[in-house]
């Protein structure tokens, strides 16, 4: 009789056990979805490859990740579309790179209500139930704007160049750039267009600025149309060069590099703006999914819903003192020769990125 007892012990331990054992896997297998609405961008492509590379890296660790990717050039209903089918895909969580920040909130927070972790990368959106993991964009826009009204004295005549109106990262790029600008009085915008962040486009609405107003000091512009900028100048070959506010993309730096070798004069900055970001919020899921707490003093932003990563690096050709937005003086040291050689064999399209580990992420978090 007792030997039966202790046979019924030993079976019911060893079910308890791989019950366990079963739950465990279960946790650590998740189905998250991407939601990308614009393709025509190697900034979005790059960002797409590196969370498809940390499903590699959470492999060897046991954590096994099934990425369901909606990606396409899309409008906000088009996008609303993706996240339904995400969402009837049964996933754990959802990735989303939001192309409008009004037109998605229902649909997300119908989606997180249903229990769908939301991540919202590279811009802030204001929903309830989505967490925001980004730079500050609006600040990202102010470091570049200070370096430019700086490099002028203060007075000129300057030309805007922007991405896509009313999409969320342009809007709080803009934002900032008014920002800096209201305090230099003597810089006069005297011309603003869309670039639609395509170099062929901000080389033609950069010509045109050229044929139309042939005394330009400056030009602030954003990534993804700083080269098109550049060329357009380069072909013009203006008696004076306007100052440009670049980026930090390889194209760009090349181009840097060789207008510099024959004018020293030269100079201009690159804010980073990495696109692991993705790659970041894809962590964030993870580690949300795995049971672990956000550190609710870390929320910041317009919304008080978003991580702020840090932007990883400037780059200049001359030391920069720029005081950020919480009154810190920063300087940027010079770095572009380092940078170039790190760069020197990229396609121009690779844009300068970071680097963020999963000790990074767990920063955001209360971990035991």
């Amino acid at each position: 009789m007792v030997k039966k007892s202790l046979l019924v012990l030993v079976v019911l331990v060893m079910l308890v056990a791989s019950f366990a054992s079963t739950s465990a896997q279960e946790e650590q297998s998740f189905k998250i979805g991407i939601s990308n609405s614009f393709v025509s961008s190697e900034w979005r492509t790059q960002m797409l490859q590196q969370m498809e590379a940390l499903v590699e890296e959470y492999a060897e660790e046991g954590i096994e990740i099934e990425l369901v990717i909606e990606s396409e050039d899309t409008d906000p209903q088009g996008q609303i579309q993706q996240i339904q089918n995400l969402v009837n895909q049964d996933v754990d969580a959802i990735i989303i790179n939001p192309g409008d920040v009004a037109a998605l909130a229902l649909t997300l927070e119908e989606a997180a209500a249903e229990g769908v972790v939301i991540v919202s990368v590279d811009q802030e959106i204001e929903a309830e139930g989505v967490l925001n993991v980004v730079i500050d964009q609006t600040e990202w826009a102010r470091i570049s704007t200070r370096w430019l009204a700086e490099q002028l004295g203060g007075a000129g005549d300057i030309v805007l160049i922007e991405g896509f109106v009313g999409h969320p990262a342009n809007e709080a790029r803009m934002a900032g750039v008014e920002e800096v600008l209201a305090e230099y009085p003597d810089i006069n915008v005297v011309g603003r267009e869309s670039g639609m962040w395509d170099q062929a486009t901000g080389q033609q609405v950069m010509s045109d600025f050229l044929a139309s107003l042939p005394n330009i000091d400056g030009v602030w512009t954003q990534d993804g149309m700083a080269q098109g900028v550049l060329t357009a100048i380069q072909t013009a070959n203006p008696d004076e060069w306007p100052l440009i506010a670049g980026e930090a993309r390889s194209g760009y730096v090349h181009q840097w590099q060789a207008i510099e070798a024959e004018n020293p004069d030269f100079t201009s900055i690159g804010v980073v703006n990495p696109p692991i970001i993705g790659a970041a919020g894809l962590r964030v899921a993870i580690e949300v999914l795995l049971g672990n707490e956000i550190d609710e003093e870390q929320l910041q932003g317009p919304f008080g819903n978003s991580l702020y990563v840090p932007i990883p690096n400037v780059i200049v050709d001359e030391d920069f003192t720029y005081t950020n937005a919480d009154g810190e003086e920063v300087t940027y040291t010079a770095n572009f020769e380092d940078e170039f050689m790190l760069v020197e064999e990229q396609p121009d399209s690779y844009t300068i990125d970071g680097e963020l580990t999963r000790e990074d992420i767990q920063s955001f978090f209360v971990m035991e």
